[in-house]
């Protein structure tokens, strides 16, 4: 990993509110990184990050298999990207706190030459991740804005892994539902996904109440961190994928894209899950 390049480059935030712009670790700001990362049963996170990961799960019951689903299905993606699809290199935006099974760890014992840059703006996920990227050859963690697809792909030290004129398998993994419809999603990821070429993959799951007419609510009573979550629809996620080949199964509910043989707490119940889920090619 190359964090001396990574340093060159301005610090930007990941999740901004209009009413919390600074760029430091605020410990007393519910971070989504470090909620998520206390639902999944982790250890790196304050008192005011399980505040709101206590109340979201007792808001809605499924929160802590519905998140373990969603990293089941990263894992089983990134499985088919490295052994069936043939990607060697990975750009994960939002990837949040480490935990069992990271991308780099999944693809590089698939294929060890494998490249896999990370990126985030929480300040514990970034030091969190450079230490567990110490050493490990073919992997970088950044810190960048996902509403500045432009800086992100110019960055010197993702360049120097990520050949751009080569297929790029770009996740999005329970990301997007922290972009509010003004800030134009989709815009972002298609100003992300143009300039990848032919072969590139799109990987995205998405919150949702489709499932659930309680989610939404929810999210707005008791996810309150320096990001708002926001729910879309079957067809609203779906839309995400414009212009790309969506591979089978299609977006689906996290448990039921491409299940395997482990156990998966929600495979009776998908719909539990609060996420569609879908990987597409670009053509």
């Amino acid at each position: 990993m190359e964090e001396s390049a990574a340093s060159d480059i301005p610090a930007m935030r990941l999740f901004v509110t209009d009413d919390d712009r600074q760029d430091e670790f605020r410990p007393d700001i519910p971070s989504p990184a470090r909620v998520y990362n206390y639902i999944l049963g982790g250890k790196d996170h304050y008192p005011a990050d399980r505040v709101v990961a206590e109340n979201t799960m007792a808001a809605l019951p499924s929160a802590r298999d519905a998140a373990l689903e969603n990293r089941g299905f990263l894992r089983r993606a990134a499985r088919h990207l490295a052994a069936e699809a043939g990607v060697r290199q990975f750009l994960d935006i939002g990837t949040g706190l480490p935990s069992y099974g990271q991308v780099h760890e999944i693809v590089q014992e698939i294929a060890p030459e494998s490249r896999i840059v990370y990126v985030d703006n929480d300040p514990v996920v970034l030091a969190h991740g450079r230490d567990m990227l110490h050493g490990v050859d073919g992997t970088a963690i950044l810190r960048h804005d996902l509403r500045d697809p432009e800086g992100i792909l110019a960055d010197p030290a993702l360049r120097r892994l990520l050949d751009l004129d080569r297929p790029v398998a770009l996740l999005l993994v329970a990301v997007l539902h922290f972009i509010a419809d003004d800030e134009d999603p989709y815009d972002l990821v298609r100003r992300l996904i143009k300039p990848l070429p032919a072969g590139s993959h799109l990987v995205i799951s998405h919150a949702t109440d489709d499932g659930d007419d309680e989610v939404e609510t929810a999210l707005k009573d008791n996810y309150k961190t320096s990001s708002s979550a926001h729910v879309r629809t079957h067809a609203q996620v779906e839309a995400f994928f414009a212009d790309l080949e969506l591979i089978e199964p299609g977006v689906v509910w996290t448990p039921l894209w491409r299940p395997d043989e482990a156990s998966s707490p929600l495979r009776d119940t998908p719909g539990r899950s609060v996420c569609w889920a879908g990987v597409a090619r670009k053509p």
